[in-house]
């Protein structure tokens, strides 16, 4: 009877998806998918994400998700934010989770899809997608040169289709060339703006960014407005060069970037600046440079930081951290609470739409002990 137990627990272990032992690596993959005849199949997660819990808790462990992947996959799980993950999700331009990426055995790309997928609903996608490869001529003939309007619009479609959004961009940028000045007046021409449009050193963005006036008059200030401000903040994300645990700064592109910054005329050009700035001294631990940055922001009189941007930042420091930054994130913290238990500041109440469950001056005060590693209450 035990014997028979046990074996069963066997097959259900065998029967859910048998994703690689936690490190492996994208070409230690390869290397698996050629020796057994497969290809590679990625979920690209991170520990924040609720539809990438959701994948693993109720789907990946399904018998019948695994008995369709394992015969003809390697899986790899793959948190996007650690140090060999971050790299990849750049190279990848993986912005949502979860993606899940499908590979040939030599690493290639074939196609990909993402979000949370019921499991009947997962495996019928994964099956279209890991015979998909229609990208594969398209690109070809895009290498080639080939701009012939409709054939950009089939390939930025099957770009879409794929979420493979830096190649799409280069693609939009093509066919709205020398139309920066006409577009808004086209339905399809303002929505391949909207979707596809990621660089901020496009023609067509620069001039709207300039005059966004016929956008704004087709579709609305604040979607026009969202989009710009969408834009020049991934780009700024870029910045950030991530690789075997080290972050450093692309400087060339950060004074390409800012230089752009002053040419548009952007209100808020010196947040962009010092978020870069605030963001690389925290990745590199640097806590000086971390809290001097967070200081020039807050001085800075055309930029507001609000109270859950503070609390944001104050995140990067634990009780573990050296006392002397603690005491500084803390004197910027209370600073902020003075402000506001003084009535120059109105606590934030609402995040967008969503109702705080408590006034923001409450948040700022928990964290204030939080980083004595006090408990709420806790003297």
């Amino acid at each position: 009877m035990t014997l028979v137990m046990c074996m069963m627990g066997t097959m259900t272990i065998m029967a859910q998806v048998a994703f690689e032992p936690e490190g492996t690596t994208v070409e230690q993959a390869c290397v698996k998918a050629k020796a057994e005849n497969k290809i590679i199949f990625v979920d690209c997660y991170t520990q924040w994400c609720g539809p990438c819990k959701k994948m693993a808790k109720e789907v990946f462990p399904q018998a019948s998700v695994g008995d369709y992947m394992n015969p003809k996959f390697i899986s790899l799980k793959l948190d996007m934010e650690n140090a060999y993950g971050a790299p990849l999700a750049k190279k990848w331009q993986i912005s949502a989770y979860p993606t899940f990426m499908i590979l040939t055995a030599d690493g290639q790309e074939i196609s990909r899809f993402l979000g949370y997928h019921a499991p009947e609903d997962f495996i019928k996608v994964l099956d279209e997608k890991s015979k998909d490869n229609s990208s594969g001529p398209l690109r070809a003939r895009w290498q080639s040169g080939d701009r012939d309007p409709q054939f950009l619009m089939e390939y930025l479609a099957s770009l879409n289709a794929s979420y493979k959004a830096e190649e799409a961009n280069a693609v939009a940028e093509a066919i709205l060339a020398g139309k920066a000045e006409t577009f808004a007046a086209d339905s399809t021409l303002r929505m391949i703006f909207i979707r596809n449009i990621t660089n901020p050193f496009a023609e067509s963005f620069k001039y709207t960014m300039k005059n966004p006036q016929a956008l704004q008059a087709a579709i609305g200030e604040t979607p026009v407005q969202m989009k710009l401000g969408s834009v020049l903040m991934a780009y700024q994300r870029q910045l950030i060069n991530e690789a075997d645990g080290t972050a450093t700064l692309d400087k060339e592109n950060y004074e390409a970037f800012s230089k752009l910054l002053d040419e548009l005329g952007v209100a808020n050009a010196d947040h962009y600046r010092l978020q870069t700035m605030i963001t690389l001294a925290e990745k590199q631990k640097d806590f000086a440079s971390y809290l001097n940055y967070i200081r020039q922001y807050l001085a800075n009189p055309n930029l507001d930081a609000n109270d859950m941007q503070l609390a944001q930042w104050a995140k990067a420091i634990t009780p573990d951290t050296d006392k002397l930054y603690k005491t500084q994130m803390q004197a910027i913290l209370r600073h902020r609470l003075n402000d506001i238990r003084e009535g120059k500041r109105e606590p934030q109440r609402m995040v967008g739409n969503m109702k705080l469950s408590a006034p923001t001056d409450q948040l700022l005060e928990m964290i204030i002990n939080a980083i004595d590693g006090k408990m709420p209450g806790q003297k």
